[in-house]
């Protein structure tokens, strides 16, 4: 065929494959695997959600919220996995189910909250970079089950609550009066479920470093089980990062726990959020890890929201 005949069928077939493109259909079977390292004197539990495509996969490393464990996120993780990704959750110490386990029951909100402090802060800075080094030295170890499996020229971050805390400071967002900044430089997209405004300072000086792609999520009634921040708080940061590929969803009645696997059977859960959730991270991780132009079109298009319901907000710049 005429090579120019033959780019403008391309051309002419782009937007049928954006209108066909699905983010929640699976691609493939899941294996996962856990396992752990250490650095420093300090371990890092892993599971790893491995997918069946043995090629060299894109990374997403997945930050569990206060008093969670690497189990936490169990449907991303096999969504994205689905979908062609290797998803690392990582459990970080200090701030897991260790904070409550042997702790009274009438104990426990007490012993959540003594837990979200600068140390325990500093050790998710810690863990994170730790966790990329240790990838590649797996990713060239011979023998070891991740070896050769990962892309890790494209790697993303995401993660909830206290993991969204840990998301956007590896993403670049500034702390304090001397801006001190924990990016790292080899993450290229970041997802916070349940963000979070800093407490002292404006949003801006805190998020206006923030090049990289970023999408939050959160919901109407998405406050803090243990503290007092208020659903309105976690919408200060999308305003505050600057334009480009920068994408918010905001869910009708949705609280803290919507974006979780854990579910309270309460009035607010509602079986679509979950829905909504797994698509756009999935369009978002296949856009910027991946460079997939239909997953672009269906994000930056008409797809997301035809996928949510009645007073749902989409925006994105």
């Amino acid at each position: 065929m005429n090579p120019i005949l033959f780019s403008l069928l391309l051309l002419s077939l782009c937007p049928l494959a954006a209108e066909d493109y699905d983010p929640l259909s699976k691609e493939g079977k899941v294996e996962t695997k856990l396992m752990s390292f250490r650095y420093g004197g300090r371990e890092v539990p892993l599971k790893i959600y491995l997918p069946e495509d043995s090629n060299p996969a894109p990374v997403i490393l997945l930050s569990h919220g206060l008093g969670g464990s690497r189990e936490v996120g169990n449907y991303l993780g096999q969504h994205w996995a689905g979908r062609g990704f290797l998803v690392v959750a990582m459990q970080h110490i200090g701030s897991d189910t260790s904070v409550w386990e042997d702790a009274p029951l009438g104990k426990r909100r007490d012993a959540m909250m003594t837990a979200a402090n600068g140390r325990t802060f500093q050790d998710r800075m810690r863990d994170v970079p730790a966790t990329l080094d240790q990838l590649e030295k797996w990713q060239i170890e011979k023998g070891h089950v991740l070896s050769g499996r990962m892309n890790l020229e494209r790697i993303g971050v995401g993660g909830h609550s206290y993991g969204a805390v840990t998301t956007q400071a590896i993403a670049g967002q500034r702390f304090g009066p001397l801006g001190a900044r924990y990016a790292d430089e080899r993450i290229d997209a970041a997802l916070a479920l349940s963000p979070s405004a800093p407490r002292m300072g404006s949003a801006e000086a805190a998020f206006s470093g923030i090049k990289m792609p970023m999408m939050l999520m959160t919901g109407t009634k998405d406050g803090s089980p243990i503290g007092r921040t208020a659903p309105a708080s976690r919408r200060e940061v999308y305003p505050a990062l600057p334009k480009g590929n920068k994408f918010e969803l905001v869910l009708k009645d949705a609280e803290h726990h919507a974006f979780s696997d854990a579910r309270d059977g309460g009035e607010s859960d509602n079986p679509n959020h979950h829905r909504v959730i797994q698509a756009l991270s999935t369009a978002f991780w296949e856009s910027f890890l991946r460079g997939e132009q239909e997953a672009m079109e269906w994000l930056q298009g008409d797809g997301p929201e035809a996928l949510m319901e009645k007073g749902d907000l989409w925006q994105k710049k």
